[in-house]
């Protein structure tokens, strides 16, 4: 079944595809590899006993966790860096296997909904016939002018692929939380307690009636620029809101990979997981609008 934030591809009756084999390093995926933020480690307290959060996800107990030195990318992966990913391997993501991925319906014309199919549970998703990270809202749709945005339609098998060439690998469950918080303790957003303090959006979030009316407050009704809002305390941009962030860990063995971070479709009326410690989880051929990755790597960096 769904959850609410994502659908999975199973949820339309596809197969699960072995992913691409990643081709030879280049220059570019070297450089990659070097443009992380390095983080000391050491102990933090993971989870939250939040009695807004979703006990369900297993967000608690609050547990003291000890993470190594490691180094984490400042952003998600942009559109741009997985062009230069695909052109240099030839990768073929799940999406454009499958011959389709889930677009948040409110995108789509009503020619692209009405020959689309909704996805039952959550009927805001839609199943669009040839959307991939190339085509985010289906045929005849670019990233042209997304460049600096981050990559989405991205199955976990397709960034195993792309860190697998870089020379990086997706970061820890652990890893992810300890680096979103950004030195603050069990804060509930990576910049404090309060969601827009003094009156200030610090993230890309739905406002308004999810699903039909968004205002867009915050300045985007989709995904944003990977830059945008301010960094938290290690310098590390849109860890909450924009888009899910997928991580190496099983949220359930054998059947789903943890992702973390909520994104721009989170509202605080079915799915305020948006907060540092909350969870969901797809399984990893799946993909959507609103799903995408950050790298990172062991503490020592590449030559």
């Amino acid at each position: 079944m769904p959850s609410c934030c994502t659908p999975g591809h199973g949820d339309a009756g596809a197969v699960v595809l072995s992913p691409a084999l990643p081709g030879p390093r280049t220059g570019a995926a070297r450089r990659a590899a070097r443009q992380l933020v390095d983080l000391p480690g050491g102990r933090f307290l993971m989870g939250t006993d939040d009695p807004d959060g979703f006990p369900a996800d297993g967000e608690g107990p609050v547990r003291e966790v000890a993470v190594s030195p490691f180094r984490i990318a400042a952003t998600t992966v942009t559109n741009a860096q997985f062009a230069t990913f695909a052109k240099a391997t030839g990768h073929v993501t799940e999406a454009e296997e499958f011959g389709f991925s889930f677009v948040f319906g409110g995108f789509l014309s009503d020619e692209v909904a009405a020959a689309s199919a909704a996805v039952a549970a959550v009927p805001w998703w839609r199943a669009v016939p040839g959307s991939s990270w190339r085509h985010p809202e289906g045929a005849g749709t670019s990233v042209t002018a997304r460049q600096n945005h981050p990559v989405v339609h991205v199955s976990w098998n397709d960034a195993q692929a792309s860190c697998a060439w870089s020379g990086t690998r997706l970061p820890t469950e652990a890893e992810w939380e300890y680096a979103a918080r950004g030195g603050l303790e069990q804060r509930r957003y990576p910049w404090g307690d309060e969601l827009t303090p003094g009156g200030r959006h610090m993230c890309n979030i739905w406002q308004g009636d999810f699903p039909s009316l968004n205002t867009a407050e915050d300045g985007w009704e989709g995904t944003a620029p990977v830059t945008s809002f301010r960094p938290n305390g290690f310098g590390l941009h849109n860890v909450v809101g924009n888009v899910w962030e997928w991580c190496a860990d099983w949220f359930t063995p054998g059947a789903a990979r943890v992702m973390r971070g909520g994104s721009y479709l989170c509202h605080d009326s079915y799915c305020n997981r948006y907060r540092v410690a909350a969870r969901s989880s797809n399984t990893p051929d799946s993909s959507t609008g609103n799903i995408g990755f950050r790298v990172a790597a062991d503490g020592s960096r590449p030559s």
